[in-house]
């Protein structure tokens, strides 16, 4: 049964970068090689800086939509293990 994360990474000009997948470690791999997300590849290298998991798709989906769409203070509030 496949894990379902929401993932937040700091790229190289300090701007936050939020994601989906069920395989953090290699998304970001992903994302370093220069073959991830277009807003990511000209700001390489990512940090993942948080990751929270999620028990289906669905919710995890939502998270992800409802951390992208706040301001990037809100995003740092997140980090220090609080749930979003």
């Amino acid at each position: 049964m496949p894990r379902h994360f929401v993932y937040l990474v700091r790229c190289a000009d300090g701007t936050l970068y939020t994601g989906y997948s069920t395989d953090v470690a290699r998304r970001v791999s992903v994302h370093n090689s220069g073959k991830g997300a277009k807003y990511t590849r000209s700001r390489l290298p990512v940090v993942l800086v948080a990751h929270w998991e999620y028990p289906s798709r669905g919710e995890a989906l939502s998270a992800e939509h409802r951390i992208r769409r706040m301001r990037p203070a809100a995003k740092l509030a997140l980090l220090p293990g609080d749930s979003p």
